[in-house]
């Protein structure tokens, strides 16, 4: 396109003003000194353009970056431009390096954390980390981003009101299997990281635990080839027999189905709130606490009455 159009396309002006505006806003951002302390930084989990423009300025500030793999993140930083001094911090070097840090900050250096990929701390080693810096007084400051479990959970379909962050399952059948029915009565839909070579053997696992519940893998989350499976966990765990997919993946699994509460149970709460209430009082209270009718947990508590003490009840 001729300058002299492209200056009167109304798309490309509006481009323009978007790119002049982030411009400022990202000078504003690198203007002010970085303070001294630690700076949690969530960083992208696969497209790199959901860093934000607070991460970024962060990290070009800070007196030293640590990484899980400083060979992984100087991708990230060389990508921006960004040429900071880089330390790993990792599981196996965390214990040996927190006192480190710790002198860092004491000496009002600027430590930026940063985990390979989404936000740190999260199945990430560095809650020692914050724990012991908060403990000594430093600055800590968290800048929210890019995470896979929080990602995951926006586009599985399933419920998000209440939801439970497991990690990473044991790498053996038999261990998996006694993990997964600890978390079966988890009220909250379930939320597990796994590494490629174990995905379908985990949902098999998943499946034969806790039956056709809904559930959804999700894999190469922001990257070119995302993909995102959605079914019962029977009909995934089919699916994925014998498939070896690439890329971590996400495996979300729905809570497990409300049953209503039986008589027997409603009789021994009752029973049990009966020894400090009236009979209506009792019955409210089951009632609320077991999501049943107040009437139904009423009329037990009188065949309860005429059991124990026939012509007493309310």
């Amino acid at each position: 396109m001729p300058p002299d159009e492209a200056r009167n396309d109304p798309a490309i002006g509006a481009e323009s003003a978007v790119i002049t505006r982030v411009g400022s806003e990202m000078a504003r951002h690198l203007a002010p000194e970085l303070p001294p302390g630690l700076y949690v930084v969530a960083t992208p989990i696969g497209n790199l353009g959901d860093i934000t423009l607070r991460a970024l300025a962060v990290l070009a500030r800070a007196d030293v970056v640590l990484c899980e793999d400083t060979r992984h993140s100087r991708t990230l930083l060389a990508h921006f431009a960004i040429d900071a001094t880089t330390r790993p911090y990792h599981e196996h070097n965390a214990a040996r390096e927190r006192p480190r840090v710790l002198a860092d900050l004491a000496a009002g250096r600027r430590i930026a954390l940063i985990s390979d990929a989404g936000t740190p701390l999260i199945s990430d080693p560095g809650w020692k980390l914050v724990r012991e810096a908060v403990d000594a007084g430093h600055h800590v400051e968290a800048l929210p981003g890019a995470s896979a479990t929080l990602t995951a959970l926006t586009i599985a379909g399933l419920p998000t009101d209440a939801f439970f962050f497991a990690g990473f399952l044991p790498p053996k059948s038999a261990a998996r299997r006694t993990r997964i029915g600890e978390l079966a009565a988890v009220p909250g839909t379930l939320v597990f990281f796994e590494a490629p070579s174990r995905i379908a053997d985990a949902v098999a696992d998943l499946a034969a635990v806790l039956g056709p519940r809904p559930a959804a893998v999700a894999r190469e989350l922001t990257k070119l080839h995302e993909e995102v499976r959605r079914g019962t966990l029977t009909d995934l765990a089919a699916a994925l027999e014998g498939h070896a997919l690439k890329g971590e993946a996400v495996i979300l699994v729905g809570p497990p189905v409300e049953t209503e509460a039986s008589d027997d149970v409603i009789a021994a709460r009752l029973t049990e709130a009966l020894s400090t209430m009236t009979l209506r009082d009792a019955a409210k209270a089951v009632a609320d606490a077991l999501g049943v009718p107040k009437s139904r947990v009423y009329d037990l508590g009188l065949k309860l009455r005429e059991k124990h003490a026939p012509g007493d009840a309310e």
